[in-house]
């Protein structure tokens, strides 16, 4: 589940909320979920997806997938192996059951999805940007390093400085390049939240900041909700578990999120710098 998104589903007229996957183009529920979203109960689910898998409505392998879920039971966070449906599984239980909410389900997992496949071709053709440019700011390290010892012999110091430039910035191209693509992994944290950031709290030392050294209209002024979006996302959990557990992966991740999200006129760099 690492590489999946998590999305909020309002219902009841927005009394209940469930937290819905997103992985491999499509949302997935579990069985309790779609107990929950369709007012059954888990063993009438469990046998509308029998006869929907046995009359080969659908193919069970290319509708269904395990997952692998942290839940807390007892104290303890036990990882267990959950079964999960796609929308086209949920949307044939939702026809059986004659549920009005799974067409709202429906209507709302095509409006997601579409934001999502939208958003995932900006970043892959911002990824290739990106490369780009990693590869181009490389021949350009290359090339003044080649002018350098054109230029002169190196003292043994100098070599030794030199090499750890190179390593250093090969280093931190491949950190870049493992956050690009999902694959870092986070070690050596200290687990601890100390302090929980507010919205509220965010936007008032932004003021501060701004009366005291900005003096301009521009800087912290929001030109939408995506900073309360980026504060509430870093403290979002799934089944109970946090989704980035300690303080040093909420901090990055917020100062990751406001920058992308560019959420303000004027100072976001600035901004998500301070709040980091």
């Amino acid at each position: 589940m690492k590489d999946s998104q998590i999305e909020i589903f309002h219902f009841d007229n927005g009394k209940k909320e469930m937290q819905v996957m997103l992985d491999s183009d499509t949302v997935w529920l579990s069985k309790k979920q779609m107990a929950e979203l369709f007012d059954k109960d888990s063993d009438t689910i469990g046998l509308h997806l029998k006869n929907i898998y046995e009359s080969s409505e659908l193919d069970e392998i290319g509708t269904s997938e395990k997952y692998s879920v942290v839940q807390n039971e007892g104290g303890r966070n036990i990882n267990r192996k959950i079964k999960y449906y796609n929308l086209d599984a949920i949307i044939s239980v939702g026809y059986r059951v004659n549920s009005k909410k799974g067409v709202l389900f429906r209507i709302w997992a095509s409006r997601v999805l579409k934001e999502y496949l939208l958003k995932g071709y900006v970043l892959n053709e911002k990824e290739i940007l990106l490369k780009n440019e990693k590869l181009i700011a490389l021949q350009k390290t290359v090339k003044n390093l080649s002018n350098i010892l054109s230029y002169k012999d190196l003292t043994l110091d100098e070599s030794n400085g030199l090499l750890k430039i190179i390593s250093d910035y090969a280093y931190a191209l491949d950190i870049l390049d493992q956050y690009d693509n999902q694959k870092l992994k986070v070690t050596d944290t200290s687990g601890k939240e100390i302090y929980q950031l507010t919205y509220n709290e965010a936007i008032k030392q932004i003021r501060i900041i701004r009366d005291k050294f900005e003096k301009s209209k521009l800087f912290g002024n929001e030109k939408d909700d995506s900073l309360k979006s980026s504060v509430s996302t870093i403290y979002q959990t799934f089944d109970g578990v946090d989704l980035y557990p300690s303080i040093e992966e909420k901090a990055a991740n917020l100062l990751y999120f406001v920058t992308k999200n560019h959420s303000f006129s004027d100072g976001n760099k600035r901004i998500a710098a301070f709040l980091f």
